[in-house]
């Protein structure tokens, strides 16, 4: 059944608008990237610099979001900003990188890690055909049992959200405070590491698109915005709420980890395992098992934070005649769009037995980067474009902040081409050989039947 968008029933409330994003955000990054930090750059003085500068970074992306979602509160996130400020082609575009790169590609990742997590945590380490399938297989099961809750309505999603997010910042919150309560933790572990002169420029470079790909998610609240309760004030609130709330996590996990782990002991070999070791060593190896169940749990919250936001872009692709119209459509009952959910559920399992983890985040860095600076900038066009536009929330200190945001990420794409040059031309031509299917589909569909 299709129903119009200003009749979409207004579901989500600020909690779960919140719960989103700090979900979307916490996820493999900052599990992921500290130990590799650890081993590149040897100095916690630059480690902590990067990750307050990206957190800045996400703030300022979250208040240029603010404006567009209060001002343009429809379900599609930045779909519904490209469309109004450049027209059908970019936003074309960038739902067809969003249902692969966007959240199909990263619904799989993040169900793969949470199988990961689970089978270590009962012995079953990766090692083995075997093993694989059964991470696989657990994988592709996490993904249908969290699916299946989001096609009843927005107060099972709203429940499964809230529910998974709690318990996900109560593991981490929990574990960074024993720590340095009743654990070994110490505060005197972090000096003696390099001095930020002793850092290449290079290097520090390259880990700085690791924290920016940590931070990722900041924008998860406006995909809702067609179904979120007074819209002009919670999605604001929420986007600001939220990336607060993840940065200051982000800073105390990693002085957790700096403060549990000697830089001498970790290298690129065992960086994956920074996590695991900071826990074992001021909490014990019981508890480090349990930290892995654990661990693996809360990624359920992230893989439902993707299974709720990114079928409202196929959604709204749907209705402006961008994508097949079956995703356009409402259940009867939930008011959800149960479709577009399965298609991107159907894709993440085919991506998971398909798709090698490890250059996947190469192949989207450039894309997801270039879609960013573009719908940053919408900021400046529709001020120019529609300065009449109602704007419940005005970005603080612009222009500045908006062309903040853009210059640092250009920065990150030119480098991901200089780092990365295959991936990176990969998916800059996934991007690119959207253009002929836009016009074939445009042309199909106005072809008389």
């Amino acid at each position: 059944m299709d129903v119009p968008e200003e009749q979409m029933h207004r579901g989500f409330g600020p909690a779960t608008t919140t719960f989103v994003v700090i979900a979307s955000m916490v996820g493999t990054g900052i599990l992921v990237s500290p130990g590799y930090m650890m081993a590149s750059l040897g100095s916690h003085t630059v480690i902590f610099g990067l990750w307050i500068f990206g957190g800045l970074l996400a703030l300022c992306g979250a208040l240029c979001v603010a404006e567009l979602a209060a001002a343009l509160p429809r379900a599609g996130g930045e779909y519904v900003y490209l469309r109004e400020a450049y027209g059908p082609m970019p936003a074309f575009l960038s739902g067809w990188t969003s249902f692969f790169l966007g959240f199909s590609a990263p619904l799989a990742v993040t169900a793969h890690v949470a199988a990961n997590y689970l089978l270590q945590a009962f012995g079953m380490v990766a090692g083995g055909s075997d093993v694989s399938l059964s991470t696989q297989l657990l994988a592709a099961a996490i993904i249908i049992l969290v699916t299946a809750p989001n096609l009843l309505g927005h107060r099972q999603s709203a429940w499964v959200q809230n529910l998974t997010t709690v318990v996900k910042l109560g593991v981490f919150v929990a574990a960074v405070a024993a720590g340095f309560i009743r654990g070994g933790a110490t505060l005197q572990q972090i000096s003696g590491s390099r001095s930020p002169a002793q850092v290449e420029l290079g290097v520090a470079a390259s880990q700085l698109f690791y924290v920016m790909f940590a931070y990722s998610g900041w924008n998860a609240a406006s995909y809702l915005a067609g179904e979120v309760k007074k819209p002009a004030t919670t999605l604001p609130r929420s986007l600001l709420l939220g990336t607060a709330v993840v940065t200051a996590l982000y800073l105390a996990m990693t002085l957790f980890f700096a403060a549990s782990v000697p830089l001498a002991e970790v290298g690129v070999e065992n960086a994956e395992q920074v996590p695991r070791m900071a826990v074992e060593r001021s909490l014990g190896p019981r508890v480090a098992g349990a930290f892995s169940a654990a661990v693996g749990l809360t990624f359920l919250a992230t893989v439902n934070a993707f299974v709720v936001t990114g079928p409202r872009v196929y959604l709204a692709m749907a209705r402006d005649g961008l994508f097949p119209s079956i995703a356009g459509r409402l259940s009867r009952r939930g008011q959800v769009p149960v479709n577009a959910t399965l298609a991107q559920s159907g894709c993440a399992i085919v991506i998971l037995f398909l798709t090698a983890f490890q250059s996947l985040y190469q192949y989207a860095a450039v894309g997801l980067s270039l879609f960013a600076l573009l719908f940053i900038g919408a900021v400046y066009v529709l001020r120019f474009r529609r300065p009449e536009m109602p704007r419940p929330f005005r970005v603080p200190g612009y222009p500045v902040v908006p062309a903040f945001f853009m210059l640092a990420t250009l920065f990150t794409a030119v480098f991901a081409f200089k780092q990365w040059p295959m991936p990176s031309l990969l998916s800059l031509g996934s991007i690119l050989a959207g253009v002929p299917v836009y016009y074939l589909w445009r042309r199909l569909r106005s072809a008389p039947t």
